[in-house]
């Protein structure tokens, strides 16, 4: 199946689909009928990481496709415990080759873990990858804004993209600031926070004016405030669904509603400290 999706023109001129499908959670034995099922309904991005242990489990959904290289998106991430130089470049043999592909379009370093101090060293690998012309564009995850100014202070290559934690309750305001200051794009994981959103008076009731779920409205919501997403799921109905989202526009009422769900609702760990 083939579904226009739009795309977002990364920093350094990468074009990357703006609603994707993430893996994190999946076991990897699960992940290649997740992956078939997200492919068959008209995905091309793919998000995984080296902690999710499933991403063999991608490359086999890949493989399996018969879906062109070249007409699919893949990010994953590096570990906090193969940060550094040499480490970070031996981890990136590792993705590639579990993944079976020669290249990612996306890499990150998946957290900052700032009491090792070494995500700068990290982003001296991604650099040299990426000159190397092994991935298309490069990136950080979970990075607040003194991480972004720190890595910035030295970095020769400006990250293209943020994935955060970001949804209706944790609207991450200053982290989204800081990215958009620096030209970097915002992807939320955990867009829908695993449903916490989803009962809320604003969502239900521009759910029952546009005919659509809940779920739906949310993903609109990122959608059409510019960010990328990647929604998770293993059911394929639902993995269909969360694609569905481009038939309908929410109004400038109801985005507003939405934005003030915001109560500082983080599910994740607080990337300030958390080291993994």
């Amino acid at each position: 199946m083939s579904i226009d999706i739009p795309t977002i023109t990364l920093n350094n001129g990468v074009s990357m689909p703006q609603l994707g499908f993430g893996v994190f959670q999946v076991p990897d034995e699960e992940t290649t009928t997740a992956v078939t099922a997200a492919l068959q309904a008209g995905y091309r991005s793919i998000d995984t990481a080296a902690i999710y242990g499933n991403e063999a489990g991608v490359g086999r959904a890949i493989a399996e496709s018969g879906i062109a290289r070249d007409d699919l998106f893949l990010t994953s991430k590096v570990w906090n415990s193969d940060q550094g130089y040499d480490a970070t470049l031996r981890a990136y043999d590792t993705t590639l080759a579990k993944l079976g592909v020669d290249a990612l379009d996306l890499y990150l370093i998946h957290w900052p873990a700032p009491a090792q101090d070494l995500y700068r060293d990290t982003w001296r690998a991604l650099e040299r990858i990426h000159a190397d012309g092994r991935v298309r564009a490069i990136g950080v995850s979970n990075f607040e804004p003194e991480h972004l100014d720190r890595l910035l202070a030295s970095a020769e290559v400006v990250p293209a993209v943020n994935q955060v934690e970001l949804h209706p309750a944790f609207q991450n305001r200053a982290v989204v600031a800081a990215n958009t200051e620096h030209g970097i794009a915002t992807e939320a994981w955990s867009p829908l926070a695993q449903g916490a959103a989803l009962g809320s008076e604003p969502v239900l009731t521009a759910a029952a004016a546009h005919g659509v779920t809940p779920a739906q409205v949310v993903l609109r919501w990122h959608l059409q405030q510019g960010r990328i997403i990647i929604p998770k799921s293993v059911t394929p109905a639902r993995i269909a669904e969360n694609l569905a989202v481009f038939g309908f526009d929410l109004t400038d009422d109801e985005l507003t509603a939405i934005d003030a769900l915001d109560v500082h609702g983080r599910t994740g760990p607080h990337p300030a400290t958390f080291e993994g």
